[in-house]
């Protein structure tokens, strides 16, 4: 597919997915729907990827839905459908719209270098770990245009910040600024607007050549996969998958490059 709304690139095992409408802050379009899923699937299946960022071209991270797509909605235009299954063998909570990104076998990690709102603060909800820069924004937006809680954010704000702050971020849709979203784990890491990139680059290729990609990919799953299971499940899917991994071409590597003081040499298998 050739992309016309996002740009994709792929540098030292890492690949990066950049929203690429800096003119409109990135606002979502149908169009960058469909590359964002391409591209995801293309880093997915690449065993030259490791790890994958999300972020945006220019000022902005993602402003939300476009407004002329808005505007067609509200005219009456018709609303497109969910796409099929981005991964048919996954739980079905991962085959929706744009909840697809925990079926990803590599970590995903959002770089929000400015304004995310809406849609765009929903998809990076989505990723595994979010860095923001100290000049970020995030609104959900949704209240403020007569709408609802979209795309499972209502499942994932919760999770990550308490029910009754995901209520008010819900209720008002106001302004968070990048250092109340790190006091209140909306993200993970603050970090300066000119480093942003850099510093989740060198975050990634840690995680690219320091670490087990069989293991990032087992432990994604278990960590998703845990909020819908007992303690009891998660133990015993945890114990399957540690007599499974001390199987493993990794778990060999990883033992051998520790005694003999080298850098790892992992496949994957």
């Amino acid at each position: 597919m050739a992309y016309t709304d996002i740009l994709y690139d792929v540098t030292d095992a890492v690949a990066a997915v950049t929203l690429n409408r800096p003119d409109r802050l990135n606002a979502w379009t149908a169009t960058m729907e469909d590359e964002v899923r391409d591209a995801m699937a293309q880093a997915a299946g690449d065993d030259g990827v490791r790890v994958i960022i999300l972020t945006g071209a220019g000022r902005g991270f993602c402003a939300g839905a476009d407004m002329d797509l808005l505007n067609t909605i509200q005219g009456g235009g018709a609303r497109r459908g969910p796409p099929g299954a981005f991964d048919a063998t996954a739980r079905p909570d991962y085959q929706m719209q744009y909840g697809y990104f925990p079926a990803l076998p590599k970590p995903v990690i959002a770089a929000v270098n400015g304004p995310a709102a809406g849609l765009g603060m929903i998809m990076a909800l989505y990723c595994d770990l979010r860095f923001a820069a100290d000049n970020a924004m995030f609104t959900t937006a949704f209240s403020r245009r007569g709408l609802i809680a979209e795309h499972g954010v209502s499942w994932l704000l919760p999770r990550l910040v308490g029910p009754s702050r995901a209520i008010d971020l819900m209720f008002s849709a106001r302004k968070v600024g990048a250092a109340e979203a790190e006091r209140i784990g909306l993200v993970d890491r603050v970090l300066p607007a000119a480093d942003l990139l850099a510093e989740t680059r060198a975050y990634a290729a840690e995680l690219a050549t320091m670490v087990s990609p069989r293991s990032l990919k087992v432990m994604k799953r278990q960590l998703w996969d845990a909020q819908f299971q007992t303690l009891a499940e998660a133990t015993a899917v945890g114990n399957r998958e540690m007599m499974d991994s001390f199987r493993s071409a990794d778990f060999r590597e990883g033992v051998a490059h520790f005694m003999e003081k080298r850098p790892p040499r992992f496949t994957g298998t």
